[in-house]
C-alpha cells in the first residue's frame, strides 16, 4: 500500500445545496473523481457529515460539515512491459495512443500480460492506480483485435473530466470498417437497443427488452466488385461491440468478424461469404480513425486522426472499387 497521506476535502452546505445528495454535492465540487468512485468511497466510510458516517444519498441541509478522505492512488503491481503502440499526443493530463491490432486493453482473465496497460505503465511512470489498480488510465476501450485511437489519462482529475466526456456523448469517436455488401444508400443510422446476447452469454445483441439505448451513423466511403463496401461510421454511444452489433444485425457484418460475422450466421439479411473473393481477413476489419474531446487541463477541444494499419490497407488494395 501507498505511504502517502489521504487527500482531505472539507466543506459546509450553503442554501442552495439544501435537499442535495451527499454524493451528488461531493461531485459536483470539482475534486477530480467520478459519481461512481465517490460513493464507493462515501460506502466505505470515507466521507462524514457533521462527524458521522453517512449513505450516498443522504440529503443535506444548510449549515451540515461535509468531510471526505480521499485515499492515494493503490500501488499498481503490473510489471512495465514494451507493447507496441504508438503515441500519437502527450502531455501532463492525457496520451492519445494509435493501438495496433491484437492487443488487448488490459489485463483479463487470459490476458495477465504484454497489454496496453503493461506497455502504458512502461512509457509513463505516473500512471500507476489512476482510474484503478488493474485498468490505471483507461476512460474507454478498443477490442483486441480492433486497431486506432485511444486516450488514457494521467491524473485522477484527467480521468474524471473523459469518463464524464464519454458517458454524456461529448468525445467524438468515428471508425473505418469494411463490410460484406453494398449499402442501399449513401449514409443512414441505426438506433437499435444492445444488451447481453440471451443464449450466448459472452456476447452481445440488438434485444427488444433490458437492452440499452445505441446509435450508429454510417456513410458509404467506396463499394467494391467483389461485394463490400468501406463505411465511416460514428458512435454516439458506447455499447460493447457496438459497430459490429449493429452491422451485423441490418445484414452488413464487419468483414473478418469471428463472432458477428456471416460464417457465425448466414441466415443475417444480405450477407453472404463472398466466396469468389481471392481475401481472407486475419481479424475484423475495424479502425478507430478519428477522436476528439475537451483536454481536461486546457479546456481546449481536440481531434486526432490515425491512419489505416498495414493490413486495412492491404485489404483495401486488394479489392476493385466500383465507379460511384
Amino acid at each position: 500500500m501507498s505511504q502517502n497521506p489521504d487527500r482531505k476535502f472539507f466543506c459546509e452546505v450553503c442554501g442552495r445545496d439544501q435537499e442535495t445528495r451527499l454524493d451528488v454535492f461531493l461531485f459536483h465540487r470539482s475534486i477530480g473523481l467520478s459519481r461512481s468512485r465517490i460513493q464507493s468511497l462515501i460506502k466505505e466510510g470515507r466521507a462524514t457529515v457533521n462527524g458521522r458516517p453517512s449513505k450516498p444519498s443522504r440529503q443535506l441541509k444548510a449549515g451540515e460539515k461535509v468531510f471526505l478522505a480521499i485515499p492515494p492512488p493503490e500501488t499498481v503491481t503490473l510489471t512495465p512491459a514494451e507493447v507496441p503502440f504508438d503515441i500519437v499526443y502527450e502531455d501532463k493530463a492525457v496520451i492519445v495512443v494509435s493501438k495496433p491490432p491484437g492487443v488487448v486493453v488490459h489485463p483479463a482473465p487470459g490476458h495477465d500480460c504484454m497489454t496496453l496497460v503493461h506497455g502504458l505503465l512502461r512509457h509513463c511512470k505516473d500512471l500507476s492506480g489512476i482510474g484503478g489498480v488493474l485498468r490505471p488510465g483507461i476512460v474507454h476501450r478498443l477490442d483486441k483485435d480492433t486497431s486506432g485511437l485511444m486516450v488514457a489519462a494521467k491524473s485522477d482529475l484527467a480521468h474524471a473530466s473523459l469518463s464524464r466526456q464519454f458517458k454524456t456523448g461529448l468525445v467524438k469517436k468515428q471508425y473505418l470498417a469494411v463490410v460484406h455488401g453494398h449499402m442501399g444508400a449513401e449514409r443512414g443510422e441505426i438506433a437499435l437497443p444492445i444488451g447481453r446476447h440471451p443464449v450466448r452469454r459472452k456476447e452481445m445483441a440488438v434485444v427488444e427488452t433490458g437492452g440499452r439505448h445505441a446509435l450508429s451513423l454510417w456513410r458509404k466511403v467506396m463499394e467494391f466488385q467483389s461485394g463490400f463496401s468501406l463505411l465511416s461510421v460514428a458512435i454516439k454511444t458506447g455499447r460493447t461491440h457496438q459497430i459490429r452489433v449493429h452491422l451485423s444485425f441490418v445484414g452488413h457484418p464487419v468483414a473478418g468478424d469471428p463472432v458477428y460475422g456471416c460464417r457465425r450466421d448466414r441466415r443475417k439479411r444480405g450477407a453472404s461469404e463472398h466466396k469468389s473473393c481471392p481475401l481472407s481477413f486475419e481479424r475484423q476489419m475495424l479502425h478507430a480513425n478519428r477522436l476528439g474531446f475537451v483536454n481536461p487541463m486546457t479546456q481546449e477541444y481536440m481531434e486526432f486522426e490515425s491512419d489505416l494499419p498495414a493490413d486495412m490497407k492491404h485489404a483495401l488494395d486488394r479489392l476493385k472499387v466500383t465507379a460511384q
